[in-house]
């Protein structure tokens, strides 16, 4: 909106031009949603407590959280609200790449508050049923493939990008194409859902995926650096570091109400919304491999899950002594600070990994 605004404005007035470089915008959208989400976040909880919105935990979770009941959730409204609000503020609002993204936060938001509706209500600490779940994570995800291929027209058959390599690469057809969105997409959502589990742990990793996912979607929408670093050239998705300024700002604001001692959980309709939106990031700037190296605490913790399950029904015994595998840490006897801190640092290591892949192939 504001950058219309200013594009018309810059005919007049020259420093209006400013709002041209994707840069500007983006530490703009990154500021702008970080000062929003700080002086309406606790109108937002008041709101919630209004409404009776506590946090229902899990009877077989560790003893040390059922303290935590009764405690504000769906906190993850304040984040969906920001983003929107700060991308259409900033973001060039003829890129169909912004209005894709902002639909798919917006719609797997809707699941999540769904679940999180259905725990509260119904005193359910499970929710929405997996079943139903992953049968409207899978209709959004068919929608986001139609988008890219019928409106957007991105290659139906593309390369999967192998980091630290030159030359090699795997073949991705379009019913590959198919699969591998799925799997990113909800995956991604559902590894960031299970993530949520302690006082901040999930807003910093978060941010640091954000961050990296920027920095690639500028390469990308660079056709001089995409070439030069030896990376996909996706025509238009450098607007997408717009996007992800908001995100980052954002988040840090939802921290600051969300840091130890939390006064509000971001619930799933946080987590479920910014996991398929990273994920679909990371489809369109075509690192997928990159994006489940810088949120590889997001895939440790989903896989613990896996194992755990897989473990159980297998052999009737568990590999750790509770997933997801923050909880594993906490009954290890770590305090819960030790592992919010440690993980926010292992998610920082990943992330100047991956950023690493863009020079050392």
């Amino acid at each position: 909106m504001l950058f219309l605004l200013a594009e018309w404005l810059s005919k007049y007035v020259g420093a209006f031009r400013v709002f041209e470089y994707v840069s500007f915008r983006a530490l703009s959208s990154c500021l702008v949603s970080l000062i929003f989400s700080i002086l309406i976040g606790k109108s937002v909880i008041n709101w919630l407590i209004s409404i009776k919105i506590g946090q229902t935990i899990r009877n077989d979770g560790p003893q040390s959280h059922l303290a935590k009941a009764g405690i504000p959730t769906m906190g993850g409204v304040l984040i969906i609200i920001s983003v929107t609000l700060t991308a259409l503020l900033f973001a060039d609002l003829t890129n169909s790449y912004i209005w894709l993204l902002l639909f798919v936060l917006i719609s797997t938001g809707a699941i999540g508050f769904m679940d999180d509706y259905k725990k509260i209500v119904f005193k359910n600490s499970k929710g929405v049923s997996a079943r139903a779940k992953l049968l409207l994570q899978t209709m959004i995800t068919a929608i986001v493939v139609i988008v890219l291929l019928v409106v957007i027209k991105i290659p139906n058959s593309t390369e999967l990008v192998i980091p630290f390599s030159k030359s090699v690469s795997i073949p991705v057809t379009f019913i590959g194409f198919l699969v591998l969105t799925f799997f990113v997409i909800v995956g991604s959502s559902n590894a960031v859902n299970l993530t949520d589990g302690l006082d901040g742990l999930v807003s910093l990793p978060i941010i640091t995926a954000s961050i990296g996912l920027a920095v690639f979607a500028y390469i990308a929408g660079n056709k001089f650096f995409a070439n030069y670093l030896l990376l996909p050239h996706v025509p238009g998705s450098n607007e997408i570091v717009v996007f992800c300024g908001a995100l980052i700002g954002s988040c840090l604001g939802f921290l600051w109400f969300n840091a130890h001692p939390a006064k509000v959980f971001m619930g799933d309709v946080g987590s479920l919304a910014i996991g398929a939106t990273l994920g679909t990031i990371a489809i369109i700037v075509r690192q997928e491999i990159a994006f489940a190296i810088m949120g590889g605490l997001f895939v440790c913790e989903a896989l613990s899950v896996i194992i755990q399950v897989a473990s159980y029904k297998m052999t009737k015994k568990r590999v750790f002594l509770m997933a997801p595998l923050h909880h594993h840490f906490e009954l290890k006897g770590w305090k819960e600070n030790q592992v919010v801190v440690r993980f926010w640092i292992i998610s920082i290591i990943l992330l100047l990994f991956s950023l690493s892949t863009i020079k050392l192939r």
